[in-house]
């Protein structure tokens, strides 16, 4: 019988939570930030004190998903977020 080491999931729900979340929380707050009908200065204020709650949130359900997966496919979810927040610079990089 092999004896299955509970490190590495713990360690890959532990990097998903860190820095995953942390990549989450960034996108999230520029999305926010973008959204916001407001100057941008203040769009981006308002849109980084919720961030602390994001962040809090996105390890808390790193270390609740049932499999490491589902923790690192929330990390996917940063992505559209990413486009909505940095498509200015994005499109003057690429354009």
């Amino acid at each position: 019988m092999k004896n299955k080491s509970p490190a590495w999931p713990t360690l890959s729900r532990t990097v998903a939570a860190l820095i995953g979340g942390y990549l989450f929380t960034y996108a999230f707050t520029a999305a926010l930030a973008r959204l916001l009908p407001m100057d941008k200065v203040d769009a981006l204020v308002v849109a980084s004190l919720p961030s602390f709650l994001v962040y809090t949130l996105a390890i808390l359900w790193a270390f609740g998903c049932r499999s490491a997966r589902r923790a690192w496919a929330g990390v996917g979810l940063a992505l559209p977020l990413s486009a909505i927040g940095f498509w200015p610079q994005w499109h003057q990089v690429l354009g």
